[in-house]
């Protein structure tokens, strides 16, 4: 597919990693006449690879991968013992052990080798970038490469790669901020700055970060955007994998803001602010160690219905987020942008 026909598709579900982003998620926004990526984070490659097989096998087209680029910054293993004894207390409460706070490279070489051969028609990036000789694979191969900026300094840095478009992700996104580096905090540039700062750069941009409602995607487009890019709109979608707990602080009054916080995986995000990240403001730099450390705590916290001790990520539109099928939500967001 080359990247006019792509662009078609002004509205795409972003990959939201971790269960929430499913094979009939991604097929319902093809069906609709957007476009959704799979989230490759945190699965096995083998995985990754059957998630490709069953979207063609739905006759899903195209096809897009998200991948989590390799992290290399060392963590501070003091603060990390500092952070697990802080938690402990809390690891008790909910019966389960904190985890080791391992390095992990998510299979990043095995994935790449996977979808050199699988050829989906579009491989993005967040959390930094392949090396320039990894996008070259891919592309290739016929694969298009997006790589994820959250600054005008990161997109510059990324245009060495010469990627076929870049995703210039705002501050109000929610979820994990794409930056490409874990310190320090990401910057408060908007939507319309970022997008200012980016689109004369001669590659296509894809808007993301707050985009709720279709006159968000409209400013977006007539801002000079390619298409978009909407993650917490998509969090209630029926085909959404987002767990019971997250979909009920979603539509719960009791939460009233987001904050972007460490806390949770020592990479910073956005969600909703409850008790865990109100109490550590100065959690570790260290992801994925960080991760690992509290995958069992906020595990269990989800699943006792502990809102105020799960991550609950939320852009800071998170309220317009509508109940429905995602051919519905699309339609909404699609508005005029067709």
């Amino acid at each position: 597919m080359s990247i006019h026909e792509l662009l078609q598709r002004r509205v795409w579900v972003a990959p939201m990693a971790g269960g929430t982003t499913t094979v009939a998620l991604v097929s319902a926004a093809c069906e609709s006449g957007g476009f959704g990526l799979l989230a490759a984070g945190y699965k096995p490659a083998d995985e990754v690879r059957a998630q490709i097989d069953e979207l063609r096998e739905l006759g899903a087209h195209p096809i897009g991968v998200n991948v989590f680029a390799r992290q290399q910054a060392a963590p501070d293993a003091a603060a990390l013992d500092r952070y697990a004894e802080r938690l402990a207390p809390v690891a008790d409460r909910l019966g389960v052990e904190l985890g080791a706070p391992r390095h992990d490279d998510d299979e990043f070489d095995a994935k790449i080798d996977l979808l050199v051969a699988e050829r989906p028609d579009l491989v993005t990036f967040t959390f930094g970038m392949p090396s320039a000789a990894e996008a070259e694979r891919l592309q290739q191969a016929g694969v298009l490469v997006g790589l994820t900026v959250t600054s005008a300094e990161e997109a510059t840095a990324a245009m060495a790669l010469s990627p076929d478009l870049l995703i210039a992700q705002a501050s109000a996104a929610g979820g994990h901020r794409g930056s490409h580096r874990l310190d320090p905090k990401p910057g408060d540039e908007s939507l319309a700055q970022l997008l200012r700062d980016t689109v004369s750069l001669g590659v296509p941009i894809v808007a993301a970060g707050g985009i709720m409602t279709a006159t968000d995607v409209q400013d977006a487009l007539d801002a000079g955007a390619s298409a978009v890019s909407c993650g917490t709109a998509f969090l209630l979608a029926d085909e959404a994998g987002t767990s019971k707990a997250h979909r009920a602080a979603l539509t719960s009054s009791d939460f009233s803001s987001t904050v972007v916080t460490r806390a949770f995986t020592g990479r910073w995000a956005r969600a909703l602010e409850n008790e865990w990240a109100r109490a550590e403001t100065d959690a570790p730099a260290g992801y994925p160690e960080v991760h690992f450390l509290t995958k069992g705590i906020r595990g269990a916290a989800a699943a006792a219905h502990d809102l105020q001790w799960a991550h609950l990520w939320a852009g800071q539109g998170w309220k317009s987020a509508r109940q429905g099928s995602a051919a519905e939500i699309m339609t909404g967001l699609r508005g005029v942008a067709r």
